[in-house]
């Protein structure tokens, strides 16, 4: 649907090309690298409403801005955005439901996480309390489909086999591999994800010292930054992220990476003295003892915070992933009094739409340029 809009993909990607140039231009910063996508089968993630129409049903989108119904309906066999293995299992998964009474009453939303790796998990979500019947009922369709399969309803959450996949990715030579949680934030374009991974550990390669990293989710960076970095401290606020970052960290070898639960803003207090944190304590983290010469941001959609952004500003050299380059241009504002920016890139995760994820890699300025 999203290329039958837009046919010209490195049309798009050039518009949004000069668009994050034109964003980066006040601060001085190189021609961004662009890492572009495959302009079909790219998303590992799919999500589609389920529309009944009697005993009849269909995955659904609706016209954008427009409220769900028959007027605005768009019935789906196929999502060209989506990867092949999520387009293979469609059809297989919606006949399956179609024909089982029990699968297919009050069906409200179908989810797909997808891998690279093959690895695949679905999640049925329905508009009724899930009892025996749907739970032999989809382990049925779960054993024939050769998937991982979770019922959700609300208060309710049925894990038939597990609620993770394990994807593999290809990073500078090395195979690494994390496990992604249901629900849980991981990135939709594994193929891009890989060109991330990539371009910072390149950024990180001569950096030596130690790393700071804030906001490091299930460990997707920290785990290839970690060959970079004498020692690494990673921090991550929500429980599903640290629980599937140890594991990560564990699995792929990361024995040199400290993982603090603490948000951005609680790890600038600790580092000013102004809050002692037990939980760092608990965790035998001394700030100390580490010698950082690096900070590597991935901040939510609304940037970094004042108060971390001078914590920022501390260190040699800054690496800042952004799913907002908006965001990031405002905070570079601040940031360009103190640094500057030495390499750009722009990672395509999202093709066909408005949305720009970008890099940034920024060194501090010597004295003499900051007085020029």
């Amino acid at each position: 649907m999203e290329n039958r809009m837009h046919p010209d993909y490195s049309a798009q990607l050039a518009e949004k090309n000069a668009r994050l140039q034109n964003l980066l231009a006040p601060f001085d910063a190189p021609a961004p690298e662009v890492f572009a996508s495959p302009p079909q089968h790219y998303r590992m993630r799919a999500e589609f409403r389920m529309w009944h129409d009697g005993n009849e049903i269909c995955y659904a989108m609706f016209e954008r801005g427009q409220k769900a119904a028959t007027a605005s309906l768009i019935r789906l066999q196929q999502f060209p955005a989506a990867a092949e293995s999520i387009n293979a299992l469609m059809p297989r998964l919606l006949a399956a439901v179609r024909g089982d009474a029990v699968l297919r009453e009050r069906l409200y939303q179908c989810e797909f996480l997808a891998t690279l790796s093959g690895d695949m998990l679905i999640t049925l979500i329905y508009h009724k309390k899930l009892g025996d019947d749907w739970t032999a009922a989809a382990q049925r369709l779960q054993d024939d489909l050769g998937i991982a399969l979770i019922g959700r309803s609300r208060g309710q959450k049925i894990v038939l086999k597990r609620d993770f996949v394990t994807e593999s990715l290809k990073v500078n030579g090395e195979t690494l591999h994390y496990r992604q949680i249901e629900g849980g934030f991981s990135q939709p374009n594994a193929l891009v994800c890989e060109k991330m991974l990539a371009w910072a550990s390149d950024c990180a390669q001569h950096l030596g010292g130690d790393l700071l990293e804030l906001y490091c989710g299930n460990g997707n960076f920290t785990v290839p930054l970690s060959r970079r970095f004498r020692r690494v401290l990673a921090t991550e606020l929500s429980k599903t992220s640290v629980k599937a970052a140890q594991w990560n960290l564990a699995t792929n070898s990361a024995d040199n990476v400290q993982l603090a639960r603490l948000s951005a803003e609680e790890l600038a207090q600790a580092f000013t003295g102004e809050r002692v944190f037990r939980r760092l304590a608990e965790q035998n983290i001394d700030l100390s003892d580490f010698d950082f010469s690096t900070v590597f941001v991935d901040p939510p959609r609304a940037g970094v915070d004042n108060d971390t952004l001078k914590l920022l500003a501390d260190f040699d050299n800054i690496l800042y992933i952004s799913c907002n380059p908006h965001s990031l241009a405002d905070n570079l504002k601040q940031l360009c009094a103190t640094h500057r920016v030495v390499r750009s890139a722009l990672f395509d995760q999202f093709p066909f739409t408005e949305h720009i994820e970008c890099g940034v890699c920024l060194q501090r300025k010597t004295a003499e340029s900051i007085v020029d």
